[in-house]
């Protein structure tokens, strides 16, 4: 197949697309923004590959999103393109409403208009698959798990725009029958994973010697879910899964943060010891917590275990053991992105 994927320079986007080339014969075009969290340098593996392709451009920008669909013919549209850092949308909420809702309905415009002009084959072939995250779903008590059908109730600016983008591309799939599925997933990491993110911020920062920064006191849970396994799961999805459905993506996974944070030193300990052979966990440092931190995300993930065959296969202990070793071994990577755009400090205060 030919699939258009948007965002590719990103965390999740590269992943599928590492994926995709690596492990299918599908031929790939990324349309990326390269906004400070688009890193090129993550397909530098396929970036040569005869079936991938780059345009650098917005998904906002409509006569390029129409010209790029009329000559690759896509098959497939996976829209991963998003603004997704929740202390970033604290800040600065607007550019959060442009991506993620007028993007979305831009690339849902375009993609209705390629898609009544395909002929009847191509018409029924053709998927829109919208990559969404479960913070749509609000905060979760103690117990109990998010499914598909859980009323939304999102809590931040982020979560918001991820809400209403949700809601356009079933809209569009409902009003004018274009062939539509959505994924809610929950927390991503691996190798590649910018580093204003919890776990490569805590390896980065750990490995400077500074103080690792823990929201409250550490006790908000989140499923984690490795990358690599979400990349899996998205190509089951647009290549057999129903159109019209949503699909929870979990990992199975769930750990309190502070809990996180506690693997990742005891894996430093292990791999690169700290010069005093004292613990990174003394590094710790508890502060002020994010304005409305939801407690606890959880994935029912049994929907497409049980229709589509997937279920993780990385599970949390070897995901951060091959992730903090990625992180020891591409320090190039990483030292490029702060040395340029990003310093890791504290974002998300929610001041006047």
């Amino acid at each position: 197949m030919r699939i258009l994927v948007t965002g590719g320079a990103g965390f999740i986007g590269s992943a599928l697309i590492r994926h995709l080339i690596g492990e299918t014969d599908h031929e790939v075009l990324n349309l990326d923004k390269l906004t400070y969290a688009g890193v090129l340098s993550s397909l530098a593996s396929v970036d040569n590959n005869p079936r991938y392709s780059f345009v650098q451009g917005d998904v906002c920008d409509a006569e390029l999103v129409a010209r790029l669909l009329g000559e690759f013919r896509p098959q497939v549209i996976a829209h991963l393109a998003a603004e997704s850092h929740v202390d970033r949308s604290i800040d600065g909420p607007g550019e959060f409403i442009q991506t993620n809702l007028v993007g979305t309905f831009t690339m849902l415009q375009q993609a209705l208009g390629y898609w009544q002009g395909l002929e009847p084959d191509g018409k029924a072939a053709f998927r829109f698959h919208h990559i969404s995250t479960d913070e749509v779903f609000g905060s979760l008590g103690d117990e109990g798990y998010f499914t598909e059908t859980t009323a939304y109730d999102p809590r931040s600016p982020y979560s918001a725009s991820k809400a209403g983008s949700d809601h356009l591309v079933r809209a569009w799939g409902h009003t004018y029958g274009l062939p539509v599925l959505v994924t809610n997933c929950s927390n991503n990491y691996g190798p590649h994973h910018f580093p204003e993110k919890l776990i490569p911020l805590i390896i980065i920062r750990a490995l400077a010697g500074e103080p690792l920064p823990v929201y409250g006191n550490g006790s908000n849970v989140r499923d984690w879910l490795f990358v690599e396994d979400h990349a899996r799961a998205l190509r089951a999805v647009f290549e057999r899964g129903e159109p019209g459905e949503t699909y929870n993506v979990g990992g199975n996974a769930e750990r309190r943060n502070i809990d996180v944070v506690n693997a990742i030193c005891a894996t430093l300990d292990r791999l690169r010891p700290r010069a005093d052979r004292e613990s990174y966990a003394r590094q710790i440092s508890f502060v002020a917590d994010r304005p409305g931190h939801d407690h606890r995300y959880a994935i029912d993930a049994s929907k497409i275990r049980d229709e589509l065959g997937w279920e993780p296969q990385v599970n949390f202990e070897e995901g951060i053991e091959r992730t903090v070793r990625w992180y020891l071994d591409n320090r190039a990577w990483w030292q490029d992105i702060l040395d340029r755009r990003y310093d890791t400090g504290r974002l998300g205060l929610a001041r006047a």
